[in-house]
């Protein structure tokens, strides 16, 4: 390729990094303030929390990218640019996936450590700040890794506004060159690095809060058996 067309390729990739910082912020904000209203004593609250999961769970995140582009400017008159539909669209949906995560690691937490906390006379911010988030985030790491890299190639879906993403420029790229093999390989190479990046990263931010808590990851397997030998004074034995 010419050093011009690599450089609309490599325009392709800092737009799609764009695109995936900002959707990913938007989703985990989502996340965190849905999946947190799923847990709340109040059903309302839990009913409208679980409604936007249902709905936005089982739409296509397609259809919604061109609802939120092509229908809010006719039924609103709001006209959003490219970008920023694609972050709307791609940051409620996929927020919506991760309210479930958010909802289950909170409800896995142990239930004695909510009543220390009723014990203590901590408020329900309190406990959820203090006692709950602390140890229902880090096992949430893998799974928002797993979100987010699902999320990387869903940025590709944005093309269909005509937004310069990666695969957007690719197929400009295929449609100058007429090598559909070559271009795209190398555009598979290119989202295979992105999404490595985010799992190491996403690795390092795991070990990082697990041992800010006092467990290191892969070793709850042997922190279920020491629990159980204590418990039962049956098995556990430490070399």
């Amino acid at each position: 390729m010419t050093s011009g067309l690599w450089e609309l390729v490599l325009k392709g990739v800092w737009t799609t990094v764009q695109l995936l910082v900002l959707s990913a912020l938007l989703a985990t904000a989502v996340s965190f303030v849905v999946g947190i209203a799923r847990t709340h004593r109040l059903w309302i609250v839990r009913f409208l929390a679980g409604l936007y999961t249902e709905v936005f769970r089982g739409t296509s995140a397609l259809v919604m990218i061109f609802w939120v582009f092509f229908v809010l400017p006719v039924a609103f008159g709001w006209q959003l640019v490219p970008l920023w539909a694609g972050t709307l669209a791609l940051g409620l949906t996929y927020g919506a996936y991760g309210t479930e995560i958010v909802r289950g690691a909170l409800n896995a937490v142990d239930p004695a450590q909510q009543e220390g906390g009723v014990a203590l006379s901590f408020t329900p911010w309190q406990r959820m700040r203090l006692i709950l988030l602390p140890q229902a985030v880090p096992e949430m790491i893998p799974s928002f890794c797993n979100l987010l890299i699902e999320l990387l190639k869903g940025t590709a879906l944005v093309s269909v506004m005509g937004m310069g993403d990666l695969t957007f420029s690719a197929n400009l790229v295929r449609l100058a060159l007429q090598q559909s093999a070559e271009i795209y390989t190398y555009i598979l190479v290119i989202y295979f690095v992105i999404a490595f990046a985010l799992t190491r990263l996403m690795r390092g931010l795991e070990k990082k809060l697990k041992a800010g808590i006092g467990k290191a990851p892969g070793n709850e397997k042997a922190a279920r058996e020491l629990k159980r030998a204590q418990t039962t004074g049956v098995g556990g034995g430490v070399a």
